[in-house]
């Protein structure tokens, strides 16, 4: 499948020694959104945040990847296989349609893949809490946002194309697709290298937030929860981790405006 992007872009990641930082020309800066509902058209790309140990989704058994970096490709041939099959809506409110493909050539399997992808955008603390979105996974036809999991390699080859320097480390997210860097997926970031299936569910809180046209914003205060849509990965500021848009009350945890 050939790879394409739209424009409009944000970006966060961190690298070893970095302590979260990205040159300037890759950091977060939030553009024009697309439409929550967009028209069918060819697939795109954006970018990824990171989540908590303590709020970290009713994991799937051994979600904390063995993998090491010198198991991980840093490569692939950038096309991709689509998980196949389906889910039930989730939420309320008209469904966005929404694909998981992985690289080819990675050891990951598309259906494990697309389960944990399902759970996190089915959960009640994720976007189906504001009471409008609603989301189901399709295999084919009309797609609004498609998640791909690819090496570090097509990652930046993909946010490359709109100025963005991942510099094989990071995620992104570029219209309408959501692009998962390998490494991240597998190993996480030194904030939530014990919760990796955390990482995982706030990598998609965090983009697909930004496809539903929130932006970035900061620490609400020492102590407190970490928003979703605070880019964590550059920095905690006092914050506790977190890696949902909702609490258990069904109050959306947010900041101020960055």
């Amino acid at each position: 499948m050939a790879v394409s992007a739209a424009a409009g872009f944000a970006a966060v990641g961190w690298t070893p020694g970095t302590k979260g930082e990205l040159p300037a020309q890759s950091d977060s800066t939030t553009q024009a959104k697309p439409p929550v509902r967009a028209a069918p058209g060819p697939d795109s790309s954006r970018l990824t945040q990171s989540p908590t140990p303590s709020n970290s989704p009713s994991a799937t058994p051994g979600a904390s990847s063995s993998a090491s970096r010198n198991t991980i490709p840093a490569t692939g041939p950038g096309t991709f296989t689509t998980a196949s099959g389906g889910s039930a809506k989730v939420g309320k409110g008209a469904a966005l349609r929404y694909r998981v493909d992985v690289e080819e050539g990675i050891s990951l399997s598309t259906a494990d893949v697309a389960k944990e992808v399902e759970r996190i955008l089915a959960d009640p603390r994720g976007w189906t809490a504001d009471g409008q979105s609603a989301f189901q996974r399709v295999s084919g036809g009309a797609t609004d946002f498609v998640v791909r999991v690819a090496t570090a390699g097509t990652v930046d080859a993909i946010c490359g194309q709109y100025g963005l320097n991942t510099r094989g480390e990071v995620n992104c997210n570029v219209g309408k697709n959501v692009m998962v860097n390998l490494k991240r997926w597998e190993l996480a970031t030194p904030v939530y290298a014990k919760d990796v299936a955390g990482y995982r569910a706030l990598i998609i809180n965090h983009e697909v937030g930004h496809f539903l046209g929130h932006g970035h914003v900061g620490c609400p205060g020492k102590g407190k929860p970490a928003p979703a849509m605070m880019q964590q990965i550059k920095g905690m500021n006092g914050c506790a981790p977190n890696v949902w848009p909702y609490d258990e009350e069904g109050r959306l945890i947010t900041g101020p405006a960055v």
